[in-house]
């Protein structure tokens, strides 16, 4: 028993004082993700992503408004959000520590502005994501011209977008003939 105990001695602790000390965390570790807002484009890929269906992505038609929300109860780190958002705006944090007294204080969310399709009206997709797709291809080199073709294409929801393909069909089909 004594030999034990000198042995004990010797070595020295082998727990860390972690409520009263704060904890060493090892290179690489994964915590909450963290949410930038002015980055985000809403595009919803973290959602889809998401194997806990941690985050969720709500779109309201009569107002024309996307919220985008994340429950931090139901996310187990995995990191696939931060691998497919395409802007950055979430990255994993080092914050692993996420005791809360109210379910509220786990949950952050955002709302976004949707597009307006400039033939039928409705809404359709987040205006940060149609302006983050030109300011992608402005940078890629495209003439002027081509953005305002391709800035057309984008402020016009996939429905009508169909409609005018098959009815530029149908144009060339009909002038091919003739």
């Amino acid at each position: 028993m004594l030999k034990l105990l000198k042995k004990v001695l010797q070595v020295g602790e082998a727990t860390v004082k972690y409520p009263y000390a704060p904890a060493i965390l090892a290179p690489g570790v994964r915590g909450k993700p963290a949410y930038d807002y002015s980055s985000c484009i809403a595009c919803g890929a973290c959602a889809s992503a998401c194997p806990a269906n941690a985050i969720t992505i709500i779109n309201n038609q009569e107002k024309g408004r996307r919220k985008w929300e994340i429950f931090y109860g139901r996310c187990i780190f995995c990191g696939r959000c931060e691998e497919v958002c395409p802007s950055g705006a979430l990255t994993l944090s080092e914050d692993f520590e996420l005791a809360a007294v109210k379910r509220e204080n786990l949950i952050t969310s955002a709302e976004f502005n949707l597009e307006k399709c400039q033939i039928c009206g409705e809404f359709f997709s987040p205006a940060k994501e149609v302006s983050w797709i030109l300011s992608s291809l402005r940078e890629e080199g495209l003439s002027e011209e081509e953005l305002e073709e391709r800035h057309t294409i984008l402020k016009t929801c996939p429905c009508c977008r169909r409609i005018l393909t098959i009815e530029n069909y149908r144009k060339a089909l009909t002038s091919t003939i003739e």
